[in-house]
């Protein structure tokens, strides 16, 4: 089969497509022919080894030397069910599906074998292979962070970069959550936000909400630009911040955090069983839409990998595997 391989960390032109072994699925696994992928956040940060300053050693040793140890990479897929192992009984061949396989990536690749008990769901109807496939990684990931907040019918959350695939889906469960969602991004996508659903949208080139006296219970960072001291100046007291793209820094001041009268979660998000299922639940009711900037074909993996590098893209940068519908 074809896969997008990334052998050496560096910038998108380390990602090239080769063959590589078919896997043969096992017998609690089904194998699943991928229609659709995404370039997520976390694919460039481990393509070029982007973390926190002053984790470079401990991410090598824990994501591969010179390389990642997990050459393709891929954190979600869309596709359909090829073939199922003897112990299987919740898939069937033919069957739609939409997999989490996250950390573990692996799906920027033709076939993928995957755990029936894994994060593994029909796709919701309606949704096209692209659509579902830019769903898991925004949506898992601003779940953790509500969920570990505890966020609450009534609150004041504050999402800083509210078009990216993570900051669009916190935006939207937010309201789920039943908090007033304010969501701060640029000029060019204030319509995108205020369509996903927040009350209230502001223009980070024209003002700057950290100057406005204004206080939130939450505030959720998706850019990583302005330091956890700064934005604790608009958190009400027991305030939560969501350190999303938390530097090393950030992480220290989760010990502090409460001497201030406040808490700040930071790190990577982390899912429970039935996370996906309960995503795709959330889809099927209209509460939960994808956001999808733009497609590449496979052949234009290095392309879609230096678009997301950019900086610029809203919601999910999708990548065909194979011929959608």
């Amino acid at each position: 089969m074809k896969a997008c391989v990334c052998d050496r960390y560096g910038g998108p032109e380390r990602v090239s497509v080769r063959e590589v072994p078919t896997p043969v699925p096992g017998p609690n696994e089904v194998l699943v022919r991928i229609m659709a992928s995404t370039i997520s956040a976390a694919d460039s940060r481990v393509r070029a080894l982007r973390v926190p300053r002053g984790m470079a050693t401990a991410a090598r040793l824990a994501l591969g030397l010179r390389g990642p140890r997990k050459r393709v990479l891929g954190t979600e897929l869309a596709g359909v069910v090829v073939a199922i192992g003897a112990r299987v009984s919740r898939f069937a061949v033919g069957d739609r599906v939409l997999g989490f396989p996250g950390a573990d990536f692996g799906c920027h690749a033709e076939f993928r074998a995957m755990a029936e008990k894994d994060e593994l769901v029909a796709i919701p109807a309606g949704l096209s292979f692209e659509e579902a496939a830019s769903l898991p990684f925004g949506a898992m990931s601003a779940l953790h962070f509500l969920r570990a907040a505890h966020v609450q019918p009534g609150e004041r959350m504050l999402v800083v970069g509210a078009s990216g695939a993570v900051g669009s889906a916190l935006v939207q469960l937010g309201r789920v959550f039943g908090a007033e969602v304010t969501g701060v991004t640029s000029t060019a996508n204030l319509d995108l936000v205020a369509g996903l659903g927040a009350e209230r949208v502001v223009d980070y080139t024209a003002t700057d909400i950290l100057r406005g006296g204004e206080r939130f219970d939450v505030v959720a960072d998706m850019v990583g630009a302005i330091g956890f001291a700064q934005y604790r100046h608009v958190l009400r007291p027991r305030g939560r911040m969501l350190a999303v793209a938390a530097e090393v820094p950030d992480m220290l001041a989760m010990a502090w955090a409460p001497f201030w009268g406040m808490r700040v979660f930071a790190g990577p998000a982390t899912t429970k069983p039935g996370d996906l299922a309960q995503v795709a639940a959330w889809a099927a009711q209209g509460v939960l839409r994808p956001v999808i900037d733009r497609c590449y074909a496979m052949a234009e993996i290095v392309a879609a990998h230096a678009y997301v590098d950019s900086g610029r893209k809203r919601g999910s940068v999708v990548v065909r595997i194979a011929g959608a519908d």
